[in-house]
């Protein structure tokens, strides 16, 4: 059974997590230049096929004790959210244009620069480390999933407008904040516990 309550932590975190990352940039830039359907396709799945992964990852952490794990998740997310607040800003990188405008080479494209660029990216470890916390793949999976779609489908169709509103710094402390209240309630429940 799904908890709604997991996959809607689990989803914000990501999402505010991956909204200031460069595969939001890289989304943008694709949903400019090739029809936006073809890229969320391909963007989606390599997306999914990351979460996957982490998801994985993540459950096997679920086989050491429960205190380990939660010192462990702790001190990986206070990581997660010194990078965000330490990291500089992205030049934005230049994406290849397929040959034609078809399906295959345009989601082809999406797919191939998500999966290369994401691998092993903060979200996908943070994705790992809350399937960790909750024991609780299928609610984990499905929030990440649907915050990745949401960050993607925003850089596709939105990006510009949303930056324009929002200040990235904004958001990404927003995100280290976060980050920072799961790392800190992670190593008071090893301790505690």
């Amino acid at each position: 059974m799904i908890s709604i309550s997991v996959a809607a932590l689990v989803f914000g975190v990501v999402f505010l997590a991956e909204l200031p990352d460069k595969t939001a940039l890289a989304g943008l830039i694709l949903g400019t230049r090739y029809r936006a359907s073809y890229v969320f396709a391909g963007v989606a799945a390599a997306f999914l096929v990351h979460v996957v992964l982490a998801v994985a990852a993540g459950s096997v952490l679920t086989l050491l004790p429960q205190q380990l794990v939660h010192a462990l998740t702790g001190v990986l997310f206070l990581g997660g959210a010194a990078m965000l607040l330490l990291r500089k800003d992205e030049a934005e990188e230049e994406v290849r244009r397929p040959e034609d405008q078809s399906f295959l080479k345009v989601a082809g494209a999406g797919f191939m620069l998500i999966l290369v660029a994401e691998f092993g990216d903060l979200t996908q470890i943070m994705t790992a480390n809350l399937a960790a916390r909750y024991d609780d793949p299928l609610s984990v999976g499905l929030g990440a999933v649907l915050g990745l779609w949401a960050v993607a489908g925003l850089g596709i169709v939105g990006g510009k407008a949303l930056m324009k509103r929002v200040p990235l710094v904004l958001i990404t402390k927003i995100a280290a904040l976060l980050m920072l209240g799961l790392g800190v309630w992670s190593l008071w429940e090893a301790i505690a516990g």
